[in-house]
């Protein structure tokens, strides 16, 4: 296997594009659920359940496993990753998954990419963390980038109201997320990526069924097939390969790297969405890419 000889900055790099691949999916298996012809569409807290009722038997395998020869948590530490799992895999995807009813997926994924943006500057502000030149040079060129393609996709949309509404949704799950990625760092270190990862997910799982229950009623889970089939694919694909290799380059390279390699993602989110949901490109969208990407070459320098 040729990455056990990568350096630890280079595997970092390596899980934080994969990490970057799957996410991006997310919206398009969302948009595809959400276009499954039936008399009521799925809604936002029925698809994120059903997302997480499939990820769970992968995490609480993994949680059963990592915690078997593991000192026992602390009360501190549950109500750390209580905190964490509600921002992280709950609130943030919850206010996406809402978004997503109003807003298309490219458009969606470029506001959510301000969430490296807020995560260094929480880490400035609030963790004493310095900024280094190359970062900053790296978050001006992704998100003059991210710029483009935004002012692209307001020139699509019809609707002003529903941009503002769904804009704002989706810039509540960056914060949230922003959140969770900054307070992850030293438990992950603690408790190790695999059981830090699990424990979150099966908290943000107990709060996205616990949200669905008081919702919406039982037989809202009796959908089509291919909302079962969109979902299971973002459980496997979107949830639990990202989830876990995203954790994985946070120890490796920190989350300020990570979240800003992650900016990958609206690029692939707009290429998917032209292919597979038939969202326009325009030039300025692709220039926007360009900047992307040299940002994350930058970061993703040696």
């Amino acid at each position: 296997m040729p990455w056990k000889h990568w350096s630890p900055e280079r595997l970092g790099v390596a899980l934080a594009i994969v990490a970057a691949l799957g996410f991006s999916f997310k919206a398009i298996f969302v948009k595809l659920a959400y276009a499954v012809p039936q008399v009521v569409p799925v809604d936002a807290v029925t698809l994120l359940s059903l997302r997480m009722l499939f990820a769970l038997p992968v995490f609480a395998w993994v949680a059963f496993q990592s915690g078997r020869a593991a000192p026992p948590l602390s009360r501190r530490d549950w109500m750390t990753l209580a905190a964490l799992g509600m921002l992280g895999y709950y609130g943030a995807s919850i206010f996406d998954f809402i978004g997503l009813q109003y807003i298309s997926a490219g458009l969606e994924r470029l506001i959510l990419f301000t969430y490296p943006t807020l995560t260094v500057l929480i880490g400035v502000l609030f963790m004493g963390r310095p900024i280094h030149r190359r970062e900053m040079a790296a978050l001006l060129l992704t998100y003059a980038g991210i710029a483009l393609a935004f002012f692209h996709d307001l020139e699509f949309v019809g609707e002003t109201n529903a941009v503002l509404i769904g804009g704002l949704f989706v810039f509540a799950s960056s914060l949230a997320y922003a959140l969770y990625l900054s307070g992850s760092a030293s438990m992950i270190q603690r408790l190790g990526t695999a059981r830090f990862t699990a424990l979150t997910m099966i908290v943000s799982t107990l709060a996205t069924q616990i949200h669905f229950f008081l919702a919406q009623p039982p037989s809202a889970l009796n959908q089509p097939l291919p909302v079962y089939a969109y979902s299971a694919a973002m459980a496997l694909f979107s949830t639990v390969l990202p989830v876990f290799t995203l954790s994985a380059a946070i120890r490796r390279i920190g989350p300020s790297p990570t979240v800003l390699i992650g900016t990958l993602g609206p690029v692939l989110t707009i290429a998917f969405g032209w292919w597979l949901l038939g969202e326009p490109l325009s030039l300025a969208q692709m220039a926007g890419v360009g900047l992307v990407l040299a940002g994350v070459m930058l970061v993703s320098r040696r």
